[in-house]
């Protein structure tokens, strides 16, 4: 699949009046008719074909035109199929916390659990609540299902949240006016999908490689022109400082680049964001990403913990943490993430490493508040692992930096990690924390070492017949992963009859 590469632009400076009044106008337009496009896809559910859809674009032609309208209708379905994905997820939930509470509630009143299941509740007035919970997640669980078989979405445009928070503005920090411009700003649209060979890329939003901006109007408000062909200049400069140079690269040979024009209502601001697709980076060979070590990485609700190792599976060097705060919005947490993620992919470039090992980690059935019971501070520490995100960011940005992602199986690394490798690397100058040692457990199991070292024989039968001595094991030994047994019988010295003089 082809990366996706975002530049961002700073401030549009030196817009006039008359450019805001287009801008908004435009959106306004283009808003309405989105939303119309939405109701008209959403109650289409399943049945919406090819056919539909190019029904659905002739409709918004004439109000707008053709490429404006295959931006409405790729939005609209996008939006469908990112709700329809929300929703399979939703179920998936649902049908994990009925599977937990129909499972303890078939266990006696205060039976232990497993590794592997819980046990039954420790009281009969928390039995009686939790069969009580189990009808309400039943029926939302039919609900949730009828709407899945239907084709049926909830989406709202503009943002459920800004929506709901209408009915707290007190709380919110909000006016009625600052929130009705907040509102109408978030339900415009104004973007457009790029298009190899045209002129700059885009005919719809077109930037010239000086930074000039068009924009060609909807049909109906062709009167606000003031150039030929329909399209409106803008009297401000585009200029993107971050990947500015790929852009321009792409905007001087015509190739595609997408753009999306939006308003930060809180400071008054208006950005351009420009996207393209980029050819996907060749795949590496596990052979060639091992050849020069890894750096193993273990992600945690405030940090990453990463650890070099060489292609033989020892720890060189210290460790080194990468810290993110995942308070405040999503904005602030997502630029979090990209800030620790860059630290990372620095520092594994100036170790001379090609590949960074990283726990494929999922946590959707394990969210529930029935999977955990009464733990509720590690169901809060799942919850606000950005697993999701930052596996598709730490993919991205890597294929940016060259260099290839390993995805080991998350099982007992943290575990074997703290007892097999916490203590031996430690030392006076150095403590190293359970989180380090997991960086190691992963770095050698993606290498192909084991992680677990072999229990050491009696001192008695050891080469310096009193040091502790550990056995590694090869990584082709049947079993190396486990510990090592004592065989019963006789263990003599004798040579071998065959042996050599």
């Amino acid at each position: 699949m082809s990366d996706i590469s975002i530049a961002r632009s700073n401030e549009v400076k030196g817009l006039t009046a008359q450019d805001e009044r287009v801008l908004r106008l435009t959106g306004a337009h283009l808003g309405s008719l989105a939303g119309r496009d939405l109701k008209v896809g959403c109650a289409d559910g399943l049945e919406h074909d090819a056919q539909r859809w190019a029904v659905r674009k002739r409709e918004l032609t004439g109000e707008s035109s053709a490429r404006w309208a295959g931006s409405i209708t790729k939005a609209t379905h996008d939006q469908w199929a990112l709700a329809r994905h929300g929703l399979l997820a939703h179920l998936r939930s649902l049908e994990a916390g009925v599977a937990t509470i129909e499972h303890r509630l078939s266990q006696p009143i205060g039976a232990p659990g497993t590794k592997r299941a819980p046990g039954g509740y420790r009281s009969r007035r928390e039995w009686f609540a939790k069969s009580r919970r189990l009808g309400v997640l039943r029926d939302r669980l039919a609900a949730g299902r009828a709407d899945w078989d239907a084709g049926w979405v909830r989406v709202v445009r503009g943002g459920r949240r800004l929506l709901t928070s209408r009915h707290h503005l007190p709380e919110a920090g909000l006016t009625e006016e600052r929130w009705r411009e907040r509102w109408e700003a978030g339900r415009w649209f104004l973007a457009a999908d790029g298009e190899s060979g045209k002129r700059y890329g885009n005919e719809t939003i077109r930037i010239a490689p000086g930074g000039e901006v068009s924009i060609r109007l909807p049909a109906p408000l062709g009167y606000l022109a003031n150039a030929p062909h329909g399209r409106y200049v803008l009297a401000a400069r585009a200029a993107f400082k971050h990947r500015g140079a790929e852009w321009a690269d792409r905007v001087a040979a015509d190739r595609a680049v997408a753009y999306r024009i939006h308003l930060d209502t809180e400071r008054g601001r208006w950005y351009i964001t420009a996207s393209w697709q980029r050819v996907p980076a060749p795949t590496l060979s596990l052979e060639a990403a091992r050849a020069r070590g890894m750096v193993g990485v273990d992600t945690n609700a405030d940090h990453l913990a990463a650890w070099r190792l060489d292609r033989h599976g020892n720890p060189v060097g210290d460790p080194k943490r990468f810290g993110y705060d995942l308070s405040g919005d999503a904005a602030h947490r997502d630029a979090q993430v990209r800030h620790a993620i860059t630290g990372l992919l620095h520092w594994a470039r100036r170790c001379g490493v090609v590949a960074i090992a990283i726990e494929d980690l999922d946590f959707a059935a394990d969210k529930t508040r029935e999977k955990h019971g009464r733990r509720k501070k590690f169901r809060q520490l799942i919850s606000g692992m950005p697993t999701g995100k930052l596996r598709t960011r730490l993919v991205a940005m890597a294929a940016e930096a060259g260099l290839a992602i390993v995805a080991v199986d998350p099982a007992y690394t943290s575990k074997w990690g703290a007892r097999h490798w916490r203590e031996p690397m430690s030392s006076k100058t150095r403590k190293v924390s359970r989180h380090d040692a997991a960086s190691i457990a992963i770095g050698r199991r993606a290498l192909g070492h084991p992680i677990r070292r072999r229990t050491a024989p009696p001192p008695r039968d050891q080469s310096d017949r009193a040091r502790h001595r550990t056995v590694q094991a090869g990584p082709g030994a049947p079993g190396r992963e486990g510990p090592r047994h004592l065989r019963h019988g006789a263990c003599t010295r004798c040579r071998p009859p065959d042996a050599g003089n």
